[in-house]
């Protein structure tokens, strides 16, 4: 039985075009199939959850299916929603002859790099803190390696900058007590924000980093870049201490398909299956068929779900030379 089963949040990553959505979505139809609150969050700015399911879905938890939402987090209006967010917090901190001026300031620091980024860290982490009781589970679709990485690691940068932060302005505030202030503390209504801002980050890199919740996969296929693609995101989130115990292995070639051209394939691939063996001894490897046909439609990702649970379960069937 594998390890994702019991964890309540599981983030799915993986090279561009490995079947990474789709593999997100056929896990989030598994746990529903089985009466499992589910919400499946894609973070990926090329959202296709909606085309996977045909269902418009938005920013918000849609009904897909019996027991599964779907939830599709915009960048852009994340940013915008974020900015607006710091400028409401900044309301009756600063003096009002400075308001435009901090306004001007913080729109241009919105279009600087990284931006986007911290709006979506910010919207992922309002969704952990907020609807995890909610959901027995909540898969997180990512965008491509080099992003997720970044995202990942973001909880425990932010969580630091923020406590030299909150330092940093209590030193202040105990400088001014003891000067000016008589040795009466101060009301600072900003070291307030910090130290709220700071709670939060370490709450969401405490159910990160909790080996019970939280749990992380990806997905790759039998070629040499998206080996050594998620062999160097393994490593990079292992330093993070979030550690990656399952990989979907998608588009297996079957045992059934024949030809001279699958087999010259399926030659080619057996090295890149021993490759996948060798260098992730530590991770259990679920193996996806490469199907007939593209998963295009709710019975293709039925049959793809169905697989990858009895994968999850122990109870699919393997040839030796590929277990």
């Amino acid at each position: 039985m594998n390890e994702l089963l019991n964890k309540r949040i599981i983030f799915v990553g993986g090279k561009g075009g490995v079947g990474k959505s789709t593999a997100s979505a056929a896990l989030a139809l598994a746990f529903s199939k089985e009466e499992e609150k589910t919400l499946i969050v894609s973070t990926d700015p090329a959202h296709n959850l909606g085309d996977i399911f045909y269902k418009k879905i938005d920013d918000q938890p849609v009904k897909i299916r019996e027991h599964l939402w779907g939830m599709e987090i915009h960048p852009e209006k994340e940013s915008k929603r974020y900015i607006e967010s710091v400028k409401d917090n900044l309301k009756g901190l600063v003096k009002s002859r400075m308001v435009e001026e901090v306004h001007r300031q913080i729109d241009m620091a919105s279009a600087s790099p990284g931006a986007d980024e911290a709006a979506l860290f910010d919207r992922i982490v309002s969704i952990i803190l907020n609807e995890v009781d909610h959901f027995d589970k909540i898969i997180f679709d990512t965008a491509p390696t080099g992003h997720t990485i970044r995202l990942l690691s973001l909880p425990e940068l932010m969580t630091v900058w923020m406590e030299g932060m909150v330092d940093r302005r209590k030193k202040i505030n105990d400088n001014y007590t003891q000067l000016l202030n008589d040795g009466e503390p101060v009301e600072d209504p900003i070291f307030d924000v910090l130290q709220a801002r700071k709670e939060k980050f370490i709450n969401v890199r405490d159910i990160l980093l909790d080996p019970e919740k939280t749990g992380f996969t990806f997905v790759l296929i039998p070629e040499r870049l998206p080996i050594l693609e998620t062999d160097k995101a393994v490593k990079q989130l292992d330093s993070y201490h979030l550690h990656v115990r399952t990989l979907i292995v998608n588009k297996v070639l079957p045992e059934h398909a024949d030809g001279d051209f699958l087999r010259k394939r399926r030659q080619q691939e057996e090295t890149y299956l021993q490759e996948i063996r060798k260098t992730f001894k530590k991770q259990d490897r679920l193996h996806i068929p490469l199907y007939e046909e593209d998963v295009s439609d709710m019975e293709k990702l039925t049959e793809f779900a169905n697989q990858l649970w009895q994968e999850l379960k122990g109870e699919a069937y393997h040839e030796s030379h590929r277990s």
